[in-house]
């Protein structure tokens, strides 16, 4: 169990890359980490160690040992997100734990970037179930206990700012990043609905490309594209400087990385060098500067209220 003044952060997809780096710095700042995800090891024989953080070789037992051995507290708890089973086992397993969860962060996901034509339907299909279904699944099985928590429970999800030139050429990965993003939206105007306002849900997206094991194909076939990557702790320093801020200050918000590190919610950083993989280098951002505006005049407007579940429960109780 975690004592009364320790928060718990269940990070899913949190292997290698970014997911890993998150759980890394979240221990670090005194969070005990529930590592998640499918790939496991035996980390007490892993040569070298830790391993690459962007290989194969990193998994959710060399985290959980990384963080073990700096002093931090951290359970690894494999998972298919692909499976609701196995994120409630997963979610219970958490609870057993650690007793309480405060921090949810979301960062499994499945990538293909081609046309239509090329995206097979299976390859659709696998992006579905590990990015939005996923992702629903991990809310759904962890709001009953993210509502419990002390000062208010936190969900960061890794996905896009909404805007058109995110669908070109990888039209079915966007179709799940996007709706992702949709559901940061609309659970933060639920949590405002119900009057939740200690709670809040943010997405998170790189402003310029970070090292990864999807980058690193590209580096071993062009060194000087490193030029352009930058460290995954600029990502998981943004996490942090998220779930640092008031709820009212980030709830709903599809964010950049650095944009917030910039503004007052994020700490005012001016100074994003030590991010660089490349020292001395200045990473090309790949984001536009400017975001659209989702909002409409009438967007206080709901008209007629409808719940579904309320149409349910009545039916229930006529059975």
């Amino acid at each position: 169990m975690a004592d009364s003044n320790t928060k718990v952060a269940l990070v899913v997809g949190a292997s290698r890359g970014m997911g890993r780096q998150i759980a890394i710095d979240l221990a670090k700042n005194g969070y005990a980490v529930v590592v998640a995800a499918k790939s496991t090891s035996d980390a007490r024989n892993a040569v070298p160690f830790p391993p690459d953080p962007n290989s194969p070789q990193s998994t959710i037992s060399t985290v959980e040992r990384e963080i073990v051995e700096a002093g931090g507290r951290a359970t690894a708890i494999p998972v298919d997100v692909r499976d609701f089973a196995s994120v409630q086992k997963m979610v219970d397993r958490t609870i057993e734990t650690y007793g309480r969860l405060d921090v949810l962060v979301y960062n499994s996901g499945a990538i293909w970037w081609a046309s239509v034509e090329d995206t097979p339907m299976k390859r659709f299909q696998l992006m579905q179930r590990v990015n939005p279904e996923g992702l629903y699944g991990a809310v759904q099985a962890t709001l009953p206990h993210l509502k419990k928590s002390r000062g208010g429970g936190r969900i960061v999800v890794v996905s896009p700012p909404i805007y058109s030139r995110f669908f070109r050429g990888k039209t079915a990965y966007a179709m799940g990043k996007v709706g992702m993003s949709v559901l940061t939206k609309g659970l933060a105007m639920d949590f405002q609905r119900q009057g939740l306002t200690d709670m809040a849900i943010t997405s998170l997206w790189p402003a310029v490309a970070i090292e990864s094991a999807a980058t690193r194909k590209l580096t071993d076939q062009n060194p000087a594209e490193a030029q352009d990557l930058r460290k995954a702790s600029i990502f998981s320093a943004a996490v942090l400087a998220i779930l640092r801020a008031p709820a009212a200050a980030v709830n709903g918000q599809l964010e950049l990385d650095e944009d917030f590190l910039r503004s007052a919610a994020g700490g005012s950083v001016t100074d994003f060098a030590p991010y660089a993989v490349v020292p001395g280098s200045t990473p090309r951002r790949i984001m536009p500067a400017v975001l659209p505006d989702l909002t409409v005049a009438e967007q206080d407007d709901e008209g007629k209220r409808m719940d579904s579940a309320k149409g349910r429960d009545k039916e229930k109780a006529k059975l």
